[in-house]
C-alpha cells in the first residue's frame, strides 16, 4: 500500500487544495494519507476532518522539528510499504499514483522522483517561476529529465521511498536545506537506486512573490557546498555556473555603462532566448517576461548563497 506523506506548516489553505485533488485519484486500490502538523501556530485541524469520510487519512500534530523531521515521523506512522512525500503546495494530477505503480511495476526501484509543472489555474509569476525552476536554459532544468547530468536525485517536493530503503537510510537528515539531496547520497551509499517517473509530475504552485523566490534560491545555493563537503567527490563544475552568470552579468553590465558593449550582447542573446522559449511553451508574452526576472532572481539567489556558503567554509 502507499503512503502520502506530507509536512505542513501554518498553510492550511494549501493542504486544503492538495487533498481535494488526491480525492480525485484514478486508482483502484487502497492508499492512505499522512499529514504531519509541524508545530504551526495556524493548523489545518478542522480541514484535515473535513476529508474523514473521503480519504484513509491520518492527522498528527508535533512540535516544530523541521519539514524533514515531520516527514520521517509521518513515515514511521504510516502502514504503507511505499511513501510518497509532497510539499504542501502541490496538486496532485488524478493520474499520478497510477502512474507511480505502473512504473515501479515495469522497474522496482527503492526511490524515484518526479517532476513539476504548472497548472492552468497559476498566476503569471508562478508559472514564470516554475518555468525557471524547470528550463533546460536554466540550472532547473537538470532536475527533472533523464538526460541530466549524472544520476537522478528526487526533490522532496514529489518523492518516493520503499519502507525498507526508509529503514535502513533513517529517512532525511536535520538539515534545514537540501535534506532531499543529502538523502539520495545516502541512498545510494546503501545500494538503492533512484530514478525519475516522468509521467508521475505533480502541479507545484512554489513561492509565490520575488522576494520569497529569492529567499528560496538563495538557500538552495548556500545548501550545496555544505553537502559537497560531506560528500567528497560529489561536486560539479555545473554547480558554479548560476554565481559566474551574475558576476558575469554585473562585470559586463559595467563595462557596458563605460562604452564596452561586447560582454553584454552575450547576455541580451541569452535573455532573448529564454523569452521565445518561455513563450513557446506558455503561450503568454507576460509570463515569458516575466521568466526572464525569474531566471535573473534565480541565478542571482543561488549565486551569492553559493558563494557565501563557499568562502563562509
Amino acid at each position: 500500500m502507499y503512503s502520502f506523506i506530507v509536512p505542513l506548516y501554518n498553510r492550511p489553505d494549501e493542504i486544503d487544495e492538495l487533498l481535494y485533488s488526491l480525492t480525485k485519484q484514478n486508482y483502484n486500490k487502497p492508499f492512505e494519507v499522512i499529514i504531519v502538523e509541524d508545530g504551526s501556530d495556524n493548523n489545518a485541524t478542522e480541514i484535515v476532518k473535513s476529508y474523514n469520510d473521503r480519504l484513509n487519512i491520518q492527522y498528527f500534530l508535533t512540535k516544530n522539528q523541521g519539514a524533514g523531521m515531520a516527514r520521517n515521523y509521518g513515515m514511521q506512522q504510516a502502514k504503507g510499504t511505499y511513501f510518497i512525500v509532497l510539499d504542501s503546495d502541490v496538486l496532485v494530477p488524478a493520474n499520478y499514483l497510477k502512474q507511480v505503480a505502473e512504473a515501479l511495476k515495469e522497474k522496482y526501484t527503492d526511490a524515484f522522483g518526479g517532476p513539476d509543472a504548472a497548472h492552468p489555474s497559476f498566476t503569471p509569476l508562478q508559472k514564470a517561476i516554475n518555468f525557471s525552476m524547470t528550463s533546460f536554459l536554466t540550472t532547473g532544468g537538470i532536475r527533472g529529465k533523464k538526460k541530466g547530468v549524472g544520476k537522478f536525485q528526487p526533490r522532496s517536493f514529489n518523492l518516493g521511498i520503499s519502507k525498507n530503503a526508509f529503514e535502513v537510510t533513517k529517512g532525511f537528515s536535520a538539515m534545514k536545506i537540501g535534506e532531499d539531496i543529502d538523502l539520495s547520497f545516502r541512498l545510494w551509499k546503501h545500494n538503492f537506486a533512484t530514478q525519475l517517473i516522468e509521467s508521475a509530475f505533480v502541479y507545484h504552485k512554489r513561492r509565490n512573490t520575488i522576494d520569497s523566490f529569492f529567499t528560496q534560491t538563495y538557500k538552495f545555493g548556500q545548501a550545496r557546498p555544505v553537502l559537497n563537503k560531506k560528500y567528497p567527490g560529489t561536486a560539479k563544475l555545473t554547480y558554479w555556473f548560476p554565481s559566474l552568470f551574475i558576476v558575469g552579468f554585473i562585470m559586463s553590465s559595467l563595462l557596458f555603462v563605460v562604452g564596452c558593449w561586447q560582454f553584454i550582447v552575450a547576455y541580451y542573446l541569452y535573455f532573448m532566448l529564454l523569452l521565445m522559449s518561455s513563450l513557446w511553451y506558455n503561450k503568454n508574452i507576460t509570463v515569458a517576461f516575466l521568466s526572464i526576472i525569474t531566471t535573473l532572481v534565480q541565478m542571482t539567489g543561488y549565486g551569492f548563497g553559493f558563494l557565501k556558503a563557499i568562502f563562509k567554509k
